[in-house]
């Protein structure tokens, strides 16, 4: 399909999402910027989670995934359900008694100022690094089918559609961004769907028939029995139930979306709505993969596994079908990750960081405040994406949830003993807590792994013989960040002690 006609459609989507930007963001202010006046509509705020929390990388790499591991990674969105169920009935109902703009603030209350920075921080350094991996991952695959065919750099890419995105979420916010991730799910869904029906039609099969046939290649496979895998179903279920709660629950950028709807009882029916619907589109994925690669073996397809839906839907065959659906759902999958990570980080900078909603000042000030802030961290967003593109790795939904492992630990941590305890600690060591954990984690999982990490860094670590006589073949998978939270736990309440709780916030 030509390029051209691709990059028109590209740029269609975007001046139809700025349309939408303008009317949801008239009479916006540092409210609805935040937390949408928290006015949200539930349903909207539910529908459009679903994109935020897919993106592009779901969009490609689960797919891309079940060529080498079944539908294995089911297992994980099992331990979700968990989660969201967690979520739902427990953080929710905290959130709304403490009337929180930013969660973290929660922090603050319970344990003091140091507990409030570290857990902004470990959210920053998290989000930052898991959405620019996102970003890199989508922009690199427009890039190889449309901008180098027209002569565009990589550089130009990206740094045009970081601006598109700044234009759009600059003014309104979450207020603007329930909106525009409704209408970029919706773009997503259809992809997904239709892409699904026409794999299977080129098939010359219906579904009944397409399952079978990926029953007798073995993809459909869930639950992995392997005690020593990496994907070991408890280790998928219990990980992923932890991944949830630490990425959704304990994450500024979903739960200012969560907090902006009116009340506890639809914030509620908004995280179980989005929960059921999340469940029944990952199956979509999978299913959709399992198609990919029969008919990658039937013609003689051989692709990096992240390139393998782009390669096919972007092929002659199917440029008359789903191309420029591809694309648009593509997008579609893109943006509500980052718009919404950008929004997010700005709000946790200011409001976590620079104490904003605590200094006096004019709306006006503050706004100007909120938008350097805003601005710089597209800035930090495009430098990250040129480091992802100097590395040059697009098998990065693994990357991404190793990295959230070692980085969402000491958050899981410090709300878990926040929830779970009574007690007090010593403010000066909560940040010495907050690193060695981590720290501790990645060795033990670099110990456990040592080949997944000399594959990403390009080195021998040497660690070969001591993984097989301490691990004995074990390998530490999704549950890195329960491991993670519970060595930050455990330190925490080595510095603790007995006392009342800085504020009347037990749950």
């Amino acid at each position: 399909m030509s390029p051209i006609i691709l990059f028109s459609f590209v740029i269609g989507y975007f001046v139809l999402l700025l349309t939408v930007a303008y009317f949801t963001s008239r009479g916006s202010n540092n409210e609805s910027f935040f937390i949408g006046n928290r006015n949200s509509n539930w349903m909207l705020v539910a529908f459009g989670m679903i994109g935020t929390s897919l993106s592009g990388v779901t969009f490609v790499s689960v797919p891309g995934g079940v060529g080498s591991g079944n539908f294995y990674y089911f297992q994980i969105v099992l331990g979700y359900l968990i989660g969201y169920m967690v979520i739902a009935f427990v953080l929710i109902p905290l959130y709304y008694k403490m009337n929180l703009t930013s969660i973290y603030t929660y922090l603050e209350k319970r344990f003091g100022i140091n507990a409030h920075k570290a857990g902004a921080f470990f959210f920053i350094l998290s989000r930052v690094v898991g959405a620019t991996a996102r970003l890199y991952l989508v922009i690199s695959i427009l890039q190889l089918f449309i901008f180098d065919k027209l002569h565009i750099p990589f550089v130009a890419t990206a740094l045009v559609i970081l601006a598109l995105i700044l234009l759009y979420t600059f003014e309104g916010g979450v207020k603007t961004i329930i909106y525009t991730d409704t209408l970029q799910t919706t773009g997503m869904l259809l992809g997904l769907v239709i892409c699904t029906i026409v794999i299977v039609k080129a098939m010359g099969t219906d579904f009944g028939g397409a399952l079978s046939m990926m029953q007798a290649k073995g993809y459909t496979k869930i639950f992995n029995t392997d005690v020593k895998a990496g994907s070991f179903f408890l280790k998928h279920i219990i990980g992923g139930m932890f991944i949830a709660i630490a990425m959704t629950g304990l994450d500024q950028e979903m739960m200012q979306k969560n907090i902006s709807v009116k009340n506890i009882k639809d914030s509620q029916k908004n995280i179980m709505t989005f929960t059921a619907v999340l469940m029944v589109v990952n199956f979509l994925f999978l299913f959709l993969g399992g198609m990919l690669y029969l008919y990658a073996s039937t013609n003689n397809i051989v692709t990096a596994p992240d390139d393998l839906f782009p390669t096919i839907a972007l092929s002659d065959a199917f440029s008359g079908t789903i191309g420029i659906l591809f694309i648009i759902a593509l997008i579609s999958a893109l943006f509500p990750s980052v718009d919404g990570a950008i929004t997010s980080l700005t709000s946790c900078f200011c409001i976590d960081i620079l104490g904003m909603n605590k200094k006096e000042g004019t709306e006006q000030e503050k706004k100007r405040t909120r938008l350097k802030v805003h601005f710089t961290f597209a800035a930090v967003f495009f430098v990250m994406v040129l480091i992802f593109r100097a590395i040059n790795d697009k098998l990065i939904i693994d990357f991404i949830l190793k990295f959230a492992g070692i980085t969402y630990g000491p958050l899981l941590g410090l709300f878990s003993f926040g929830i779970l305890t009574k007690r007090n600690l010593n403010e000066k060591l909560i940040w010495t807590v907050c690193i060695i954990a981590p720290l501790m984690a990645l060795g033990l999982d670099m110990l456990s792994s040592p080949e997944w990490y000399e594959k990403k860094l390009h080195v021998s670590l040497g660690l070969k013989s001591a993984s097989e006589t301490i691990f004995n073949g074990y390998k530490i998978g999704n549950e890195l960040i329960l491991i993670n939270g519970i060595f930050t736990f455990l330190g925490l309440l080595l510095i603790s002690r007995k006392g009342n709780q800085k504020a009347n916030i037990s749950m």
